[in-house]
């Protein structure tokens, strides 16, 4: 079902811990150091790794709900109709964000099938639209 999806890690999610497990269930997914490497993609600004995913058609997955603010990223979220999902508490340990994202990859995959542009939170046991609202 899923194999159809590819995925993006934000760097907000890390390199190890949430792509190793959303691997172990199956997802294809790229992190932001494997595809810009570890040091410029600390570097990159938001909005030119927004535009490149949206163009290979990737699902976004992110912890940086503040993107949906910032006029920039705003404008390449919506030229690249983006499909996003955030963790909607920064505060979980990596272990925690990888077992909400997991848990909740059907319902994401379900909403990755309409276009974008969007951005859901994910919650414990569900997900929410938080743009455009």
């Amino acid at each position: 079902m899923a194999d159809a999806f590819e995925f993006f890690i934000d760097r907000s999610l890390g390199r190890h811990q949430v792509p190793r497990a959303l691997r172990a269930a199956g997802l294809t997914v790229h992190t932001m150091a494997e595809v810009y490497g570890e040091l410029a993609g600390q570097r990159l600004k938001d909005e030119v790794w927004l535009e490149d995913v949206g163009r290979h058609g990737w699902i976004v997955l992110m912890k940086d709900d503040a993107i949906r603010r910032r006029p920039a990223e705003r404008a390449a979220l919506v030229a690249s109709a983006v499909r996003a999902f955030c963790l909607t508490n920064a505060q979980l340990r990596g272990a925690e964000q990888a077992e909400r994202l997991v848990k909740n990859r059907h319902r994401i995959v379900a909403q990755s099938r309409r276009p974008g542009p969007y951005i859901y939170g994910v919650q414990a046991n569900r997900i929410a639209r938080l743009w455009p609202t």
